[in-house]
């Protein structure tokens, strides 16, 4: 079953990559708009001189790794997939609205510990997630920028478990990766704009994520991309405060630095 003649397994593996450099390319578009720049969490100049790596590697990086999502994603549809052509029946609203939520648990519960693991293990970190952390300020596009085993795991590997422990459907795996992606997007966007509907609804924002990309927050704050309960029930919550920035702009300032 699908829409028209590409299948829902076709559009959930390839939808959310289209959406990923849509919203992304959107706040490149943004970017370019100085008046938009008293609400970027870090100046022009930071960004320049802070992130090590270029833009054009950061393209390549996340291609790498949408190359391997796409790559799993086939195989498991592959594994899983109705023999007959005839599709999954998509359930009652209310049970694909629970699926949704069991769905986000279940990926900010992987992401969390994996993504501990890597800050607590030297090793994993020195070879590994430390590719992420060149951004030290965060840019859309760069939201998947990370070593590809780090992508395999954190991304790739938890999104199929999100998919398998709740029993969704390819349709519904449309619509719930392509949110997840916007998500995760916004959340590396650089920006604290007023009227943001994700950044107003979820703790777990832009601003709390550009806490845990600093020096003194790379301890913290580890949850992603959804909800932040993982760092307050384990002690890894930094909170912060959105303030001016002297000379104009916005910051997130943490309110603990023990």
């Amino acid at each position: 079953m699908g829409i028209g003649a590409v299948s829902d397994e076709l559009l959930g593996t390839f939808v959310p990559i289209a959406v990923y450099w849509l919203y992304s390319g959107l706040y490149v578009a943004l970017d370019g708009v100085g008046r938009l720049d008293g609400y970027r969490l870090h100046t022009r100049e930071e960004a320049a001189t802070k992130n090590v790596v270029s833009k054009a590697a950061v393209v390549r990086g996340v291609l790498v790794q949408q190359a391997f999502q796409v790559a799993v994603s086939l195989t498991l549809f592959a594994v899983i997939g109705d023999e007959s052509g005839a599709g999954q029946k998509q359930p009652p609203a209310l049970v694909i609205v629970l699926q949704f939520i069991a769905a986000m648990v279940v990926m900010d519960t992987w992401q969390y510990f994996m993504h501990r693991y890597m800050h607590i293990n030297k090793f994993l970190y020195k070879h590994i997630h430390s590719k992420h952390h060149t951004l030290v300020v965060p840019y859309s596009f760069g939201a998947l920028y990370n070593h590809p085993i780090e992508g395999l795991i954190l991304d790739t590997i938890g999104g199929a478990l999100s998919f398998l422990v709740t029993g969704m459907t390819p349709r519904t795996s449309i619509f719930f990766f392509s949110f997840a992606t916007i998500k995760t997007v916004d959340d590396h966007c650089g920006l604290w704009l007023p009227g943001n509907i994700l950044q107003a609804l979820f703790s777990n924002n832009s601003a709390y994520h550009d806490i845990h990309h600093q020096l003194y927050g790379n301890k913290y704050n580890f949850s992603q991309p959804f909800f932040v309960m993982w760092d307050k029930i384990l002690g890894t919550y930094m909170p912060y405060s959105i303030e001016q920035r002297k000379g104009g702009g916005v910051e997130s300032r943490p309110a603990k630095l023990d």
